[in-house]
């Protein structure tokens, strides 16, 4: 035994060595960014190599490299990245081009490029960063606790064995298997118990198990014991062919936590009279399979209490509670995986991969409901754990709580794919189809393609958000053979799991569509997220009745209901009902418009630019929907009003300048501002619903676009208005 230890010894010290001479092997760099700007987060990547300061082209940049270069220089995140020397021309050699990064290196040195002073690029190509204001946290406060395999556990996986599981996807019964010291072994079923297969169903990504039919596996194992090839007899009578024995508590995060031997005590057989173990899973509702009664039995299904928010792939995302029908956040303080598995099963996905800390998925907005919630992990809601009212412990939202959860594998991404782009986050929308029977691979008519629909394909990737839905792919080459279009009329609501699930034609329509007007999009990990202040207009509506002669500039800028136009100007006033909004960018890039500057129209009268983009609806609906007044659609200029604490404001508009929201930023419009209001001269006494949409067209691509309404409950009388129950979601009153 002493001469197996020295051995391991040896081999795991030149595993060490081995490691320390690959860390070597790249060379020692240093960053910093120069240039125009004043602040430390932002400006020209330079790189220090071979004793000389120098600068990085462009060329194939992404965010994935941004967010390698901000963390190597100690901020959290990158925010976004900059083309064509937007902070100055650089000097010196352009050390980097072509770099592509999977956004896990710990340098940049580690990233693939062209090679080292390898470029055909000039200094008016060189890239600048825009890092977040916040530091990285010290390394003993991880920023997501996860679920961590062993030396003993690896992986695990279902093994399919019936023909009918076999031909479907998810995999939900079979045969359970397990690496260990990279060599997959089968789990000896002697007491195997219903807990066990409840962590292996969570880490399959499904909510539930249930006791599978032992009988026809019996049946199976015994044939296979006495058939001609008794190779599989051979196999199970050696201790290597085994896991001999697992015992779980049913709460466990991984099987990795639950106590295991791998083999029997010396001189006993290994798996007598035993049989390989057998799992049986319950989809949740998000698997699009069968009948999901035995799901519904076991989780409430009836008012949703708990969402996701902000999550770039399905299954992951801020936690939000709702309670007193207003929708919280949960603080992040003792916040653990058994918390974590309770919202992930609650939702029809699996057990939790990770418990995420520090607000990493976005910070929402509004009330924080709960905080040092402690689940034992047998809880159906996340509602029914102990918790502590976070007001009480005196919670922000920097301390928002999220999860990852494990997602059944459903291989809706080998159903699609992007070819032709610059990188792998874009280019033309290719699927798969069924045409007369036969799988074809093909374009998507590019007609009435939007953002929706670009969110649904990036999700199904995995790839995160659309940045942009493409109408027009001429400059990206297709597949040979797959040039023909075999997906038309697409409208998606942007929450389905795959391109084929949303509505299309059952026959291919496309006139005005398909070849250089194929579909395409750009995917992006990070997005913005407007969400506008309810209680701010709750709580600063009032009605004015303001002159005629006051209102030249408004009435021209069309800030009037029509019947203004019969009017004996300047004689006589308008009724407007007047409030104050602000909107927050709680996601994690800004938001900026689509169109630029130069799109911008001066209006003389309240000496002011307008962007052709519309990025608030008002309106004032009757209770059945009817609109019955509206406020104005031109648009008013986006910029940082405002920003959380140590954030700096990037967006102004004055004098021309840049228009959008800051992460982490909000813009107000006060009550008092010009055209700040709904014209409801002509409406007549009654109730109301107030309502607000952000983004209206979906013109710019958020995050999350189901947080963009907000209504008021709203009584007049004729002389006095009251606003109330404000809330932003989409769900009805």
């Amino acid at each position: 035994m002493e001469a197996i230890e020295l051995i391991l010894l040896f081999i795991a010290s030149l595993i060490d060595l081995c490691q320390q001479q690959l860390q070597a092997g790249a060379p020692q760099i240093q960053l910093r960014l120069a240039g125009t700007s004043r602040v430390p987060n932002e400006g020209r990547l330079e790189v220090f190599y071979n004793g000389q300061w120098g600068t990085v082209c462009d060329d194939d940049f992404n965010i994935e490299v941004a967010h390698v270069v901000c963390k190597q220089l100690g901020f959290e995140l990158a925010m976004n990245w900059a083309h064509s020397a937007k902070y100055g021309q650089g000097e010196g050699p352009i050390w980097l081009d072509n770099v592509r990064c999977s956004g896990a290196e710990s340098s940049l040195a580690e990233c693939e490029s062209n090679g080292w002073g390898v470029t055909d690029c000039k200094h008016s190509e060189d890239v600048g960063i825009l890092c977040s204001t916040t530091r990285l946290r010290p390394a003993e406060q991880p920023q997501a606790i996860a679920a961590q395999h062993t030396k003993k556990i690896e992986e695990v996986r279902i093994k399919p064995i019936s023909a009918r599981a076999k031909a479907s996807l998810p995999v939900t019964e079979g045969i359970v298997e397990v690496k260990h010291h990279g060599r997959w072994r089968q789990v000896c079923d002697n007491e195997w118990t219903i807990d066990n297969s409840r962590v292996v169903c969570g880490m399959m990504g499904f909510p539930g198990e249930v006791h599978p039919n032992t009988q026809f596996y019996r049946t199976q194992w015994t044939d296979c014991m006495h058939c001609q090839s008794l190779r599989l007899k051979m196999l199970s009578q050696k201790k290597m062919f085994w896991i001999h024995k697992v015992a779980c508590s049913g709460t466990e995060p991984h099987l990795a936590n639950c106590k295991v031997q791998v083999s029997p005590k010396p001189f006993k057989p290994a798996c007598r009279n035993g049989m390989h173990a057998i799992v049986k899973c319950v989809p949740g509702p998000n698997s699009g399979i069968g009948s999901t009664n035995n799901f519904k039995k076991a989780f409430k299904t009836m008012e949703p209490l708990v969402r996701l928010r902000s999550g770039p792939h399905a299954g992951e995302g801020r936690v939000e509670v709702l309670k007193n029908g207003k929708w919280g956040t949960v603080c992040d303080d003792k916040w653990n995986l058994q918390s974590a598995s309770v919202v992930c099963r609650e939702l029809g996905y699996g057990s939790a991969k990770e418990a995420v800390l520090g607000a990493q998925l976005g910070q929402g907005l509004g009330p924080i409901h709960m905080n040092e919630v402690l689940c034992t992990g047998r809880e159906k809601s996340i509602t029914e754990c102990k918790f502590k009212e976070a007001s009480i412990a005196g919670c922000q939202h920097e301390e928002d709580a999220a999860v990852r959860c494990h997602v059944a594998e459903m291989g809706y991404g080998d159903q699609i794919r992007l070819v032709g782009g610059r990188s792998t986050e874009e280019g033309k929308v290719e699927v798969q189809m069924v045409v007369r029977g036969v799988k074809k691979w093909g374009a998507v008519c590019g007609e009435l393609w939007g953002i929706n629909e670009a969110m649904v394909v990036c999700r199904q990737l995995g790839m995160g958000f659309a940045n942009h839905a493409i109408q027009e792919t001429w400059y990206w080459q297709g597949t040979p053979g797959a040039e023909d279009v075999v997906m038309s009329g697409v409208r998606c609501t942007g929450t389905e799991m795959s391109i084929q699930q949303c509505r299309h034609h059952s026959v291919v329509h496309c006139p005005r569509g398909g070849g250089r007007r194929a579909a395409g999009v750009t995917c992006t990990e990070h997005a913005p997220d407007l969400i506008l202040n309810a209680r701010l207009v709750q709580e600063s509506s009032y009605l004015e009745d303001r002159p005629l002669s006051m209102l030249e500039c408004a009435h021209e800028e069309e800030c009037l209901s029509k019947s203004a136009d019969d009017m004996a100007w300047p004689y006589g006033h308008r009724r407007l009902l007047r409030f104050s909004s602000q909107i927050h960018n709680n996601g994690r890039a800004d938001f900026t418009p689509r169109n630029g500057r130069h799109t911008w129209t001066w209006h003389e009268c309240h000496r002011h630019y307008h962007s052709i983009e519309v990025f608030t609806y008002y309106d004032l609906l009757t209770l059945n929907g009817s609109k019955v007044a509206e406020g104005h659609k031109a648009s008013f200029c986006l910029e940082d009003s405002n920003c959380g604490k140590g954030i700096q404001k990037r967006y102004e508009c004055a004098n021309f300048g840049e228009q959008g929201i800051t992460v982490g930023c909000w813009d107000t419009y006060r009550h008092d501002i010009d055209c700040q209001w709904v014209d409801i001269t002509d409406v007549a006494p009654g109730d109301y619903i107030f309502q607000v949409i952000l983004n209206p067209k979906f013109e710019v691509a958020e995050s999350d676009f189901r947080n963009n309404v907000m209504r008021c409950r709203c009584k007049y009388d004729g002389r006095r208005i009251w606003m109330h129950n404000c809330h932003t979601g989409n769900y009805a009153f």
